[in-house]
């Protein structure tokens, strides 16, 4: 009977390492049960009533030990390819993966929800060992993920944090409320330099509501903008800023241009825009045009993703600034995430966790650069496609 309590125990301290840290490897299954077979009873009897069953977390430890074969079927769900970011991951994930000799499915789900679910699942059918998701909602899709992990798939979020599920192992992602904090400084630079002394009048933009990434990003950027409200240096002459308010519906373009065109006809006619906190590089553009439209001198204005005709904007001084994150490395970081999953060794550990709303979801952070015209040549030095443009 004690024997098979032990037992309880170290599976649900398997279980509890395996969901929390990513780490599956046979030595820290050996420390924990070295560690619980010197643990009072009182702690056995706790840990035993939150143990599921034995056998179950037996086989999870057996199956992170196993991995997979080498050539096995990886699907990769993209939610579309309507930027230069996801179109670039689209490309890389097939190369570098048929180059590490996987099978490979790429699909995207051109920002529909039940079409994401339906690739999703079909991946599953196919046998999928990893599938890759870069949610199109990422509250949107537990259902059919937790169908994934049920089958013995493993779930990494790209990009995107994946909320409301079980069902996800890890999320690789450039640090999203960083990325904020680094366009609201760029956009305070940019003003400083560029427009005089303040007060700056200035209006705020944000991404797709359904992207978790967006309200970090505003979270971060306001984070240094609402001080310098506060104290009267830049004024929101709208007064919208609010996330609800400000945010742009699927990321789209057009969308955020016809804002701009309204908060221009009904707050400036007789004022100068000096800076606008954008989200990404598309809306920037969206915003510059509909600003020169009007007659308005072309603001400060902020960017995301370094898209090609941004990167010339900003080398030619028409968009102030962008944040760089180079798809190449998140592809790389997922696929060596893949690799380890496929050799056997589980998730790699990482310190950084977010609740998803669910469980504590494992973080892969890289961390993103914001460039200028002052320091795009040395921020794409590795980058020849990139350093090409600036001419």
């Amino acid at each position: 009977m004690k024997n098979k309590v032990m037992s309880i125990v170290l599976a649900t301290a398997m279980m509890a390492t395996v969901a929390m840290t990513g780490c599956g490897s046979n030595e820290r299954a050996q420390q924990a049960a070295a560690t619980k077979e010197a643990a009072p009873v009182a702690e056995e009897s706790a840990a035993t009533e939150e143990a599921t069953t034995e056998d179950a977390a037996e086989a999870s430890v057996a199956s992170d030990a196993a991995g997979f074969e080498k050539g096995a079927t990886i699907g990769i769900s993209l939610p579309w390819l309507g930027t230069q970011n996801w179109k670039e991951a689209e490309v890389m994930f097939k190369e570098q993966l048929e180059a590490e000799g996987y099978n490979v499915i790429v699909q995207a789900a051109d920002q529909k929800v039940p079409q994401q679910q339906q690739q999703i699942e079909s991946m599953i059918e196919n046998g999928a060992k990893v599938i890759v998701v870069g949610p199109v909602d990422g509250s949107q899709l537990g259902s059919v993920l937790e169908q994934a992990k049920a089958s013995g798939t493993y779930v990494i979020g790209y990009d995107r944090l994946i909320e409301n599920t079980t069902g996800v192992d890890g999320v690789v992602q450039f640090g999203s409320v960083k990325t904020g904090e680094l366009q609201a400084q760029a956009l305070l630079e940019g003003l400083t330099k560029e427009k005089g002394e303040g007060p700056w009048n200035i209006e705020l933009f944000g991404g797709g509501p359904a992207d978790p990434n967006a309200p970090n990003f505003f979270t971060g950027a306001m984070s240094v903008l609402q001080p310098k409200i506060d104290d009267g240096t830049i004024v929101v002459v709208s007064g919208q800023t609010d996330f609800a308010q400000c945010a742009t519906v699927d990321w789209d373009n057009s969308k955020a241009q016809s804002r701009m065109d309204s908060l221009l006809s009904g707050f400036y006619a007789d004022k100068e825009i000096h800076g606008v906190l954008s989200p990404n590089d598309g809306i920037a553009r969206a915003i510059i045009t509909s600003c020169e439209n009007a007659g308005q001198p072309i603001p400060v204005v902020s960017g995301l993703d370094a898209e090609n005709e941004s990167v010339e904007w900003v080398w030619a001084g028409r968009q102030y600034s962008t944040v760089a994150k180079p798809t190449d490395a998140l592809v790389s970081k997922t696929v060596e995430i893949i690799n380890s999953l496929q050799a056997g060794n589980g998730m790699p550990a990482t310190d950084v966790l977010t609740n998803n709303g669910k469980i504590d979801v494992a973080i892969y952070e890289l961390p993103p650069v914001v460039v200028t015209k002052e320091n795009a040549k040395e921020a794409f030095a590795n980058d020849p496609g990139r350093l090409e443009l600036l001419k």
